[in-house]
């Protein structure tokens, strides 16, 4: 018994130590923090106080964020938005060496590509960030309101289909959250579960 209870107390001691992946909690503070962008520009969460910040999780190889940009359905977004004075991050959290990962240059390209019309391109290739909103999917979407309080996280609509002919018909969870924030309403779906493919960390 003794053996028993000694082995045990050795596993636990030499277990490795995994990292704290507690997801953002809508309703709560958004957490911190700060990535450097495409052009290698710093951007720190706190810069925006004050604002609505929408970060978008992406691939560009993904097929449903593809759906989403081959459409314009992504950009018209961005351009909504951005047009009302909120600023959107697009992340991209895959790690080097995975699939969807991107260096600066690279984002760059694939910006001109598709028309971002994003406030910029941020780069977390070690999943830092990633993991602490419990980002899982491209795309999965978070609204910050100016309070910094995440106030909505999950699909950007309610069609799970990676078929762009089915956006027509669905409710936009992102374009409703900002048009509740904008008429200092509370997000009536604050929450939903995101679809896509998973994040490559």
């Amino acid at each position: 018994m003794k053996i028993l209870l000694a082995a045990a107390v050795a596993a636990l001691m030499f277990a490795p130590t995994l990292p704290a992946h507690a997801a953002a909690t809508v309703g709560e503070a958004a957490p911190a923090f700060t990535l450097t962008d495409s052009k290698g520009t710093s951007h720190n969460l706190s810069d925006f106080k004050g604002k609505t910040v929408v970060l978008e999780w992406t691939n560009a190889e993904c097929p449903f964020v593809r759906k989403h940009y081959d459409s314009k359905n992504m950009q018209t977004l961005q351009e909504e938005a951005t047009g009302q004075g909120v600023v959107w991050l697009v992340i991209n959290s895959g790690a080097e060496g995975k699939q969807g990962h991107v260096t600066g240059a690279q984002a760059e390209e694939i910006i001109t590509r598709d028309g971002f019309k994003s406030t910029a391109y941020l780069l977390d290739g070690d999943g830092t960030v990633g993991h602490a909103y419990g980002a899982s999917t491209t795309p999965h979407m978070f609204v910050i309101n100016g309070e910094g309080t995440l106030v909505y996280a999950g699909a950007i609509d309610d069609n799970k289909s990676a078929d762009p002919a089915t956006i027509a018909g669905a409710k936009n969870y992102v374009r409703a959250a900002l048009a509740d924030l904008a008429a200092g309403k509370p997000v009536e779906t604050a929450s939903s579960q995101p679809y896509g493919c998973g994040v490559k960390y």
